[in-house]
């Protein structure tokens, strides 16, 4: 009996020993910063929402210009400009009764349509071409839906890296006012911080601009104005152990 409980106290005393010894290990030294990096790029993917609608050329009610012509317009505008055909969809399709407070049905003569439509370009050069192609008075709204980049996803990955990179150099060169060095990354935390999400949201108004353009110069030209460029930011918290 004895005999077990000396290897028992001598058990605990190595186990005591090495856990003693495993805490005084000096600890390591790290240093940590934060790294950050930006790119503007210039979006190749801007959606273009058109809104037609029916109306009448005299105060009487006569002559009405329906949808289908109004279409057929914005199609082969489309064509001239040398977009392609399925860039152009439908969005929705509404109408209205100038006269609903008189109690009329959508059967009624008086009832007008709607139509939006959804055009995908990779420049806004052909806009005014393609909204001159148009009856103006057929037009009731135009805007810029949303935008983004075809490579989006890849430039986001390279700012990503180049962060990285940043938090790497400024790292060194702290290290190096007291003569020290890095010895491999220890932690790399990302935070998100791009503001990306702005693709989505709906960018401005732009039909008082375009439908002005086409009233005065059916023959419009090309606009030469660049879209606005997408900023993508990204920040990481990293970790370096030093030598």
């Amino acid at each position: 009996m004895k005999k077990v409980m000396l290897v028992l106290a001598g058990l605990l005393l190595t186990v005591s020993t090495w856990a003693q010894q495993t805490d005084n290990k000096p600890p390591v030294k790290k240093i940590e910063v934060n790294g950050s990096a930006e790119m503007e790029i210039t979006p190749d993917e801007i959606y273009l929402s058109i809104t037609l609608k029916e109306y009448y050329q005299s105060k009487n009610k006569t002559n009405k210009v329906d949808i289908s012509t109004l279409e057929k317009q914005l199609q082969q505008a489309v064509a001239n400009a040398g977009i392609p055909k399925e860039n152009l969809t439908i969005e929705n399709v509404s109408g209205f009764n100038p006269d609903w407070w008189r109690g009329k049905k959508k059967n009624d003569p008086d009832f007008l349509a709607e139509k939006r439509y959804r055009l995908k370009l990779n420049r806004l050069d052909k806009t005014n071409i393609i909204l001159a192609g148009v009856d103006d008075e057929g037009i009731s709204n135009v805007n810029i839906s949303s935008y983004t980049h075809s490579k989006m996803e890849e430039y986001r990955k390279e700012v990503k890296m180049k962060a990285i990179q940043a938090a790497k150099a400024k790292a060194t060169y702290l290290l190096g006012a007291i003569d020290e060095s890095i010895a491999g990354i220890l932690e790399v935390q990302d935070i998100n911080t791009d503001n990306y999400s702005d693709v989505v949201r709906p960018y401005q108004q732009v039909n008082t601009y375009m439908m002005a353009q086409s009233r005065v110069a059916p023959e419009a030209a090309e606009s030469d104005i660049d879209f606005k460029t997408i900023k993508i930011r990204a920040e990481v918290r990293t970790v370096f152990t030093i030598k």
